[in-house]
């Protein structure tokens, strides 16, 4: 991989743990059962693509 690559994937990997962290705090504070799993959902997709691209590193 290139250097530019690198960076790339870095600043994804960045984003993704921003998702998770903003998802997570969401789904402490909501009430609605059944939009608190969807939100729960989402946390656990960026978790999945926060995976794939560190997979990408090793």
């Amino acid at each position: 991989m290139t250097d530019k690559e690198l960076l790339y994937i870095e600043d994804a990997l960045e984003h993704e743990q921003y998702f998770q962290t903003k998802f997570s705090e969401a789904a402490t504070q909501i009430k609605d059962g059944e939009l608190k799993k969807s939100v729960e959902e989402m946390k656990n997709k960026h978790q999945q693509i926060y995976q794939s691209l560190f997979t990408l590193l090793q």
